[in-house]
């Protein structure tokens, strides 16, 4: 009989990587998830992992063993669901992951609703780069995931998340409101001006290289910042031109120039648990918060 626990290790080790990057994730040392790991193979039966120099690898029996695991780990999740819905109320911890400019906006009122109507669940909000959102909600940091791409830079689906589709936003490229002149490609109209991008590696600032790219040339980048509050201040001090999307709107003193970009807002859980009834509360007071907030915006 496999055991789920080193099931549960090979699984992320195919998506992280490495051996240590398992380890920090489930606070274990690389040597117990090594041993862990031959642990799986010797109850397999068959070579699971391929070592070369310090890097490992899965075999091909070892990459079908993992599409395997997530099938198991999602029907876990289901069977889960199926005994909190037996339960009389709510109750436990929720975990809620949400983008810096969901948590503002979309995220309060919602939280409201929920501690209304089931007092007895624990909301623990954490904000995250949208990046590092499947990672969490795979390893049960998150349970539920405010998780947004851009239609320029999707993000390929995940095996062990599911999501319902929550709002899509008109992004705009934010110039400072005096002395910009009118262009029918705004874009291309920032060819020469320096640029107010997202910190390398987060999605803010691969969405802004691909913007620039797609209009043929790379941007001259003068700061770097990952909150549009600040992002903005900086555009109203004539510091350059940035990339933001209807939620980061706060500061009336910049011009926005709307563009054919959307950026898209899922909610995301692990596979198999949107039944629980926890997290479809968390869904509907989510959708529910939401087009409260829209309804005023449009």
């Amino acid at each position: 009989m496999l055991d789920v626990r080193r099931l549960r290790l090979l699984r992320d080790l195919a998506h992280l990587g490495t051996i240590a990057a398992v380890a920090q994730a489930h606070a274990y040392t690389p040597s117990a998830v090594s041993q862990q790991l031959a642990a799986l193979q010797r109850e397999a039966g068959v070579p699971l992992l391929e070592h070369t120099g310090r890097s490992v690898s899965l075999t091909p029996a070892g990459a079908a063993l993992v599409q395997h695991t997530e099938t198991i780990l999602a029907a876990l999740e289901a069977a889960t669901a199926t005994l909190a819905a037996a339960r009389t109320g709510l109750s436990g911890t929720v975990r809620i992951g949400a983008f810096p400019s969901a948590v503002p906006t979309l995220l309060p009122a919602a939280l409201v609703a929920l501690g209304r109507d089931h007092p007895a669940l624990d909301l623990m909000v954490t904000e995250l780069d949208p990046i590092d959102m499947p990672d969490a909600l795979r390893d049960g940091r998150l349970d539920v995931a405010l998780w947004h791409d851009y239609d320029i830079a999707p993000v390929e689906p995940d095996p062990g998340v599911d999501s319902v589709r929550l709002l899509d936003e008109t992004v705009f490229l934010a110039v400072p409101d005096d002395g910009w002149a009118e262009a029918g490609d705004p874009i291309g109209g920032a060819r020469q001006a320096a640029w107010i991008v997202g910190s390398p590696g987060t999605l803010c600032h691969t969405v802004a290289m691909r913007v620039c790219q797609a209009s043929g040339f790379t941007p001259r980048v003068r700061h770097h910042a990952d909150d549009f509050t600040a992002v903005l201040a900086l555009v109203a001090a004539g510091q350059g031109v940035a990339l933001v999307p209807e939620l980061g709107v706060t500061n009336p003193d910049v011009r926005l120039l709307p563009l054919g970009v959307r950026r898209r807002t899922r909610i995301a859980y692990r596979r198999g648990a949107g039944s629980h009834p926890a997290v479809a509360a968390c869904v509907a007071a989510l959708e529910t918060s939401t087009n409260a907030y829209l309804a005023p915006h449009s």
